[in-house]
């Protein structure tokens, strides 16, 4: 099978001819009919977390049809729509497993980046941690969601955001052009906040009610002319957007991390206490989760801004990536 396959940390992806994955008991085999491309796995190229095995195909939001379920497998059988997430497995029986936590758990095993993953024909699974995928959704649309969407989608589910609150997006990238339709669906007010004037023009056509364009003003003030807001949602990778929208909270307000910025960050001590301010940070969400915002966008509730690529495609993209010049997604799309 064609594989688009990482060798070293610094490298770009080579793509090669690579055997088709052997399942086990309790695996599922998948033709991959879709994987989004994912910023997390710059991090990964670029070395930043330590790669425990090499070499490895990356992809994360994969999707796809499958082929082979091993024995053992209830769940799913050949002909079935499934997705496989970054979340490959867990033990499913620590205090966090058991406590709607399962992305902590101590024995969690990550897809494209401990086991192979979608950046190819073909990828295997534990069927315990798949999830099906809705009819409703078109391969193109649902692939993204598996982390894009399902991300923020948790970060808001924890933020605690109520009907009628001001929800300000930090950052309308992949993860962001979905935290404003999911706020939206939430009835939240929902603000856009990115330097990018195509990325804020997204965001209004997705349904927000104000954009602030930061490269133009500065958009804590602009967030405090508006009342504040109650939670700001931070996925822009950088420092300085995580003080903009510290400062852009209203008083009881909540800061929910989730971009991850190079290096370390400040914030003041006694403006987070003296307002009352919560900081939450919040990674990929649970199976459970993926299942709903699944089913918010097999309602219609949310839809995939996407582009379809190749997987000799990849290195541009990831280039591109880099210079901030995506929005929305790319997916690889396999014929």
């Amino acid at each position: 099978m064609k594989a688009a396959v990482l060798h070293k940390a610094g490298a770009a992806l080579s793509l090669e001819d690579v055997p088709v994955p052997k399942i086990g008991a309790g695996e599922i085999l998948i033709k991959v009919k879709a994987c989004g491309v994912c910023h997390t796995d710059l991090h990964l190229m670029a070395g930043e977390w330590r790669l425990p095995k090499l070499p490895v195909i990356l992809g994360h939001e994969v999707v796809g049809e499958v082929v082979e379920a091993g024995h053992g497998v209830g769940n799913f059988q050949p002909g079935d729509r499934a997705g496989v997430p970054w979340i490959h497995s867990t033990c499913g029986a620590c205090e966090y497993c058991t406590s709607n936590r399962e992305p902590l758990c101590p024995a969690i095993v990550v897809t494209g980046f401990m086991v192979d993953g979608g950046y190819a024909e073909y990828v295997k699974a534990a069927a315990s941690h798949a999830v099906a995928v809705p009819q409703e959704l078109a391969w193109q649309d649902a692939a993204p969601i598996l982390c894009a969407g399902l991300t923020p989608y948790r970060a808001l589910k924890i933020s605690g955001a109520a009907v009628g609150e001001t929800v300000a997006v930090w950052g309308v990238g992949g993860l962001g052009h979905y935290a404003v339709q999911i706020a939206k669906a939430m009835g939240a007010r929902v603000v856009a906040v990115d330097v990018a004037k195509a990325k804020l023009e997204l965001a209004s056509r997705l349904g927000a009610d104000s954009t602030v364009d930061a490269s133009q003003v500065k958009p804590d003030e602009a967030l405090r002319d508006l009342g504040g807001a109650h939670v700001v949602l931070c996925l822009a990778p950088a420092r300085e957007a995580i003080l903009q929208g510290f400062n852009a909270l209203r008083r009881g307000g909540t800061l929910v991390l989730v971009g991850l910025p190079p290096g370390d960050f400040t914030l003041p001590i006694l403006g987070s206490v003296a307002k009352g301010i919560r900081i939450l940070t919040s990674g990929v969400g649970t199976r459970q989760d993926l299942r709903e915002v699944l089913a918010l966008a097999a309602r219609g509730k949310i839809k995939t801004v996407a582009e379809a690529c190749r997987l000799e495609d990849l290195n541009d993209i990831f280039d591109a990536m880099r210079q901030g010049k995506v929005s929305g997604r790319r997916v690889v799309a396999f014929p």
